[in-house]
């Protein structure tokens, strides 16, 4: 059977954010329980158990329909056959390749149990139908993981923590957390106080999807005393018409109760003393001593007597251990509490063909009965039923059946309540026949009416084996800032800084520093040099530098080095030039570097101009000396050797002045630009043609002119590169066909592309 339930909110989701569950048993019946919950590439199994009414490979989950091999971890709830029995064979006849974690007790007493189950099954069935080997289980087991409950376990960004969740010893429920979204799964749950165990926990956080058992549907149990009262009556009436009492029961569970109970009315009931009660189960024995060793585990009462009465209740005073039927002298009347507890095969199915002939004895069903079982058809007391030995042959039913059901599952109303506590928004119904769980997911339903369609509703489902649910999570990124960034609380507007490390679904913003602490990562410093030719002093090198990066500071060289240290922008990019007595400037400049994308960004920016710096204009005008000969150009000179480049570059649309010496005009079609010689500026009323002219007079200053005062020409110097910025500036608006000349704006652009081509051969 193949299915889908999709609830999506968008047509287009990503597949990341669907998370997905599917049954491949326990879907509208009660065995075989097996799920799969599969979100952000991560998959989890929930028990692995066995069909009680089924053989061989029929009683298995529908393995078939998944790839075990992708799953991740897989979680074993408790011992007991419906939800551990296919685990040796998922471990060693498929490609599940995976982690298994149960709890310490379920552990302890699942190699036993399942010892038990592979024995069994051999004599009643052939070995074609055999799931696995003693051997299959043996190597299996070593590879199983024990927790402790209330501690929380991560594999791979699955973290998942181990509840109370009474049943039987040993029984967890697992609040799993994947990618920030919690399922809480409860496995077979009790919330009813009892004589040996804690009832089922309620998780402190709050999940988003709960995936619990539906076994009883809307049935509601008897209260705890009427039960024990209506066992005992029984008990007493049978045994006191010179009957026997059977009591089909499961090895460990609900067990270990029922023989609290019955040794403790033994010891208040002298009279009863000649009437013998055994617990015919091979496991009896090794079961009871996982009990004592596990006290720890147990509710107040028992380690009260423990610790203050010390008694070992596990040690019972009246009740018989019986290892085989060939040792009891079935000779008068007596209580047998016996397993299997479903009545297929063993001991139980042993007694009841021998005594239902007889109507004095009675048969007491203390648990739930599983469809397709001989414990299922037998409480509707059919005259008769079919033998073990097979062959057709049918034995009477004449003994009295009573149905009391002790079996430590939630009913409706226990149910209905640790749902409410929990209030997870999405509930999932798994474990339960078709109509017990149909009911109660109507139920369900109705309870949760009133915030339909709102942001609190709460959807129920009920999958089918094989059926998928499909549910999304978008949920929200968050970095939790740890160590030296988190010694005092942001401020608003305040930027934080840091390395921003993810592991598995979990990110962090940590200081390089505490890297190693937080996360047990290493940073690595990666330092770059690179060593080039530059024949300019240090002063000069600085000056290149602060033109373009601004911020230029000194640092010390290490050791006896007598060289100059210049930091970059307060970066880790530095620029040494190093120097001894004997030679003032060694000719080579190193460029020292820690490697990140933006030191790497300054550091090439950082050589380009040290590439240039030999060759810059600039360079030449700074580091120009007055001339030791005497012939200092006059002003006179200088203006000549200005009007010699004008004159290359606009030729006869060059007109000097009446006073040579106060400048020119260079008349272009309408328009005319005045050059001041006084004061190194251009006016024009056509802004290409000034920013034009301007760039020619900055060039003709910086390439052409000796200036030997520099601090003479600095402000002329600073107004031509004002001028040069507005040129480049100007142009670029040319380029976009942005300019707003009136009249031959393109004419005249051509001819001024024609001078620069001039310029750039000159």
């Amino acid at each position: 059977m193949n299915g889908n339930i999709q609830i999506l909110n968008e047509d287009s989701i990503d597949p990341s954010d669907q998370l997905k569950f599917i049954a491949l048993g326990g879907g509208n019946e009660v065995g075989r329980s097996c799920h799969i919950l599969k979100y952000k590439d991560k998959t989890v199994m929930l028990d692995a158990g066995v069909h009680p009414a089924m053989n061989g490979m029929a009683a298995l989950p529908f393995y078939d329909d998944y790839d075990l091999s992708t799953i991740d971890v897989l979680l074993i709830s408790h011992f007991h056959l419906d939800h551990a029995a296919s685990l040796p064979y998922v471990m060693t006849h498929t490609e599940f390749k995976g982690r298994v974690f149960m709890t310490h007790p379920t552990k302890a007493i699942y190699r036993w149990l399942l010892s038990d189950y592979v024995r069994v099954s051999a004599i009643s069935a052939n070995d074609s139908a055999a799931l696995y080997s003693d051997a299959d289980l043996s190597s299996s087991y070593e590879c199983i993981e024990a927790i402790d409950y209330h501690s929380t376990t991560e594999v791979d960004g699955v973290k998942f923590t181990a509840y109370h969740a009474g049943h039987v010893l040993g029984a967890a429920m697992y609040l799993i957390e994947i990618a920030g979204t919690k399922i809480l799964f409860t496995g077979d749950y009790s919330r009813e106080q009892d004589r040996h165990l804690n009832r089922a926990e309620v998780p402190s956080e709050r999940p988003d999807i709960l995936v619990t058992e539906s076994t009883y549907g809307t049935s509601t149990h008897q209260p705890r005393p009427e039960k024990e009262a209506r066992l005992l009556n029984l008990i007493t009436k049978t045994i006191l018409n010179g009957g026997r009492c059977l009591m089909p029961v499961f090895s460990l569970g609900n067990a270990q109760e029922l023989l609290l109970v019955l040794d403790e009315y033994w010891q208040n009931h002298p009279e009863l003393e000649s009437i013998p009660v055994f617990y015919a189960s091979s496991l009896a024995r090794k079961c009871l001593a996982v009990y004592q060793t596990y006290i720890n585990m147990m509710n107040s009462h028992i380690r009260r007597k423990f610790r203050d009465d010390r008694t070992n209740p596990f040690l019972f005073k009246h009740i018989r251990s019986l290892k085989n039927l060939d040792r009891f002298d079935d000779l008068g009347p007596c209580v047998m509490v016996a397993s299997p507890g479903m009545l297929q095969n063993g001991v139980s199915r042993e007694l009841l063909e021998r005594w239902a002939p007889d109507a004095k004895n009675s048969l007491i069903m203390t648990g739930y009965s599983v469809e397709g079982t001989l414990a299922k058809q037998i409480i509707n007391e059919p005259s008769e039923f079919p033998s073990i030995t097979g062959g057709g042959i049918k034995v009477p039913r004449r003994l009295f059946v009573e149905e009391i059901s002790f079996a430590a599952h939630v009913d409706y109303k226990q149910n209905s309540e640790f749902i409410g506590l929990v209030n997870a928004p999405n509930i999932i119904l798994v474990h339960g026949e078709q109509t017990n769980m149909a009911r109660l997911k109507s139920a369900l339903i109705s309870k949760y009416k009133d915030v339909r369609g709102t942001a609190n509703e709460v959807r129920v489902f009920n999958p089918r084996n094989s059926e998928e649910v499909s549910l999304v999570f978008q949920g929200v990124k968050v970095a939790k800032v740890m160590g030296s960034l988190a010694t005092k609380p942001p401020v608003p507007g305040q930027l934080i800084s840091g390395i921003l490390v993810q592991k598995n679904f979990e990110m962090s913003l940590l200081a390089s520093n505490d890297l190693e602490e937080f996360s047990g990562l290493f940073s690595t410093s990666l330092v770059q040099r690179q060593s080039i030719s530059v024949d300019s002093p240090p002063d000069l090198i600085r000056f290149h530098l602060e033109q373009m990066f601004g911020l230029v500071r000194d640092v010390q060289m290490a050791g006896d080095s007598d060289g100059i240290g210049l930091s970059v922008m307060d970066s880790s990019v530095t620029v040494w030039c190093g120097t001894n007595s004997s030679h003032p400037i060694t000719g080579q400049v190193t460029v020292e570097w820690e490697g990140n994308i933006v030191n790497d960004a300054i550091a090439d920016s950082v050589l380009a101009i040290l590439l240039s710096v030999d060759s810059s204009p600039m360079s030449v005008k700074i580091s120009s000396k007055p001339s030791h000969c005497g012939n200092h150009m006059s002003r006179l000179d200088k203006v000549e050797r200005v009007l010699v480049f004008l004159d290359a570059q606009f030729g006869s649309a060059l007109e000097p002045m009446e006073n040579p010496e106060e400048g020119v005009f260079i008349r272009i079609d309408e328009y005319t630009a005045t050059v001041s010689f006084q004061t190194m500026q251009v006016t024009c009323s056509y802004e290409p043609l000034r920013s034009r002219v301007s760039h020619v007079l900055s060039r003709a200053v910086a390439t052409i002119l000796p200036i030997d005062d520099l601090e003479e020409d600095k402000e002329d110097i600073i107004k031509l590169e004002e001028d040069k910025e507005d040129t480049i500036k100007l142009e670029d608006d040319l380029q976009e066909g942005h300019s707003s000349a009136a009249t031959s704006p393109m004419e005249l652009q051509d001819r001024l592309e024609q001078e620069q081509d001039q310029d750039d051969s000159a």
